[in-house]
């Protein structure tokens, strides 16, 4: 038997989301139903336009409603230089891609995917910056 959508409900949006650091971006998607994240890949830096290339390319599959990227900060949530570096990426996405892109603190995620054992440390911290987004913001 087929579940019938109730009236008003809202259809479940994918999300990917990017771990972001100068050498390489991890790369995780999950939706809006399950609250969930699966790590995807990472992309290494690569020569000019290459890195978001292999972007376009992953939006191109997986047809997102939105981005998220990790913004990391300090202990005490002070910005550094990274900061920056994440939050321009942020823009570069949303201006090339025209996609809505969420900004998430990422302190610690990097740790904690360490810790877990991870075998993708980067792409599993891009699925803990969009689990974090999904239990902070509620999309």
């Amino acid at each position: 038997m087929m579940g019938v959508a109730r009236a008003g409900a809202a259809a479940p949006s994918l999300f990917l989301a990017f771990d972001f650091g100068t050498q390489r971006v991890g790369v995780a998607s999950g939706n809006s139903l399950t609250h969930t994240a699966t790590p995807l890949t990472t992309v290494a830096q690569q020569a000019s336009g290459a890195r978001f290339a292999a972007i376009a390319a992953l939006i191109a599959e997986w047809q997102p409603a939105a981005l998220v990227v990790g913004v990391p900060r300090h202990p005490d949530g002070a910005p550094h230089d990274n900061t920056r570096r994440a939050e321009r990426f942020a823009r570069q996405l949303h201006g090339r891609f025209g996609l809505p892109v969420h900004e998430v603190d990422e302190r610690y995620t990097t740790t904690a995917a360490l810790a877990a054992g991870a075998a993708d440390v980067d792409a599993a911290s891009a699925a803990l910056i969009l689990e974090q987004y999904f239990n902070h913001c509620r999309p």
